[in-house]
């Protein structure tokens, strides 16, 4: 568990890296819509990503497994497209409440695993999704009275709903003998080709594909969003999510927001300053310590035996 803790931290990184990629962007080339930067930003993450860790697993490719192939081409449905999503979101909404907010899976993995084991999550389980969800309302300001919800909003749990299927996908028991490098090699690079007819739909010119990151800042953003946010994020996950539940691994990936909200306390100035855009830090709030307080409790409860059937004791 605490190795996909780790894995929520540099997740979190990726929220402030990849607004302050966005701002740059949006300078760059200012007539240009959101989904281009997107798309384009998923098609050069992914696909660098892939080539990178290709040396590492080519001894693996050769043997190449059907499964494996299956495994991968699952997870880059459903994590390319939720990424897409989730980065077009964020152009529209602030990098905390995206974050927040793309933990809706905490609610449809046991939802959906509910419906199909036909099996009610445990009460341990019930009171770490009552937690959470606790603490995304009061992170969200949500007023059920008046819910309004923008495109960010939507984009983002939509990227949720998305991502649930991509952890289910990691954790099925159909890919419990793949091979780790194999099948991340095969995710990288097919979710790289996801964003590819994006790309081509939505580019103003071929040669805005360069010029998007026609600057030392953009391309630092996206060396971080590579090195960290993705090679090693999505290794840490593809290697120790089997060791969990899907239910346990989605209120896990339930801190990535609790960091992305600290981290955006004094990163967004250090990013403005690098790349001369206007991204101002944001604040401690007495609803950021409430609400990741209910989401902080969540991760301790669940990694604590309280609540946890016991066999009964054999009598003597």
């Amino acid at each position: 568990m605490r190795m996909l803790i780790f894995c929520t931290t540099l997740w979190a990184l990726s929220f402030p890296v990849m607004k302050a990629l966005a701002l740059t962007q949006q300078k760059l080339l200012p007539q240009t819509g959101s989904w281009f930067f997107s798309s384009l930003s998923v098609m050069y993450r992914f696909g660098l990503a892939g080539l990178l860790l290709l040396p590492f697993g080519w001894w693996q490719l050769r043997t190449l497994r059907r499964r494996e192939v299956e495994q991968g081409l699952v997870l880059a449905l459903f994590g390319g497209v939720g990424i897409l999503f989730q980065m077009d979101g964020l152009a529209y909404t602030s990098a905390s409440t995206s974050a927040f907010l793309t933990q809706g899976y905490c609610i449809f993995i046991p939802l959906w695993l509910a419906l199909a084991h036909r099996q009610w999550p445990s009460r341990k389980t019930f009171l770490c999704i009552a937690l959470v969800v606790a603490g995304v309302v009061v992170l969200a300001e949500l007023n059920f009275h008046s819910l309004r919800l923008g495109r960010g909003e939507i984009e983002t749990l939509l990227a949720s709903f998305l991502f649930t299927g991509q952890i289910l996908g990691l954790g099925h028991p159909r890919y419990a003998g793949n091979r780790t490098l194999a099948f991340t090699i095969v995710m990288l690079l097919a979710t790289a080709l996801v964003g590819v007819p994006f790309v081509l739909a939505s580019a103003p010119e071929a040669a805005a594909c360069i010029a998007a990151y026609a600057s030392p800042a953009a391309c630092g953003f996206l060396a971080i969003i590579i090195l960290f946010c993705t090679l090693a994020a999505f290794l840490v996950m593809n290697v120790w999510q089997r060791h969990v539940t899907a239910t346990e691994a989605g209120l896990i990936y339930c801190a990535e927001p609790v960091f992305a909200s600290l981290l955006v306390l004094f990163l967004p100035g250090i990013f403005s300053a690098w790349a001369g855009i206007s991204y101002p830090d944001e604040t401690v709030t007495a609803k950021l310590l409430l609400g990741g307080g209910f989401i902080t409790a969540a991760n301790v409860l669940l990694q604590s035996r309280w609540l946890e059937s016991h066999p009964p004791k054999p009598t003597p």
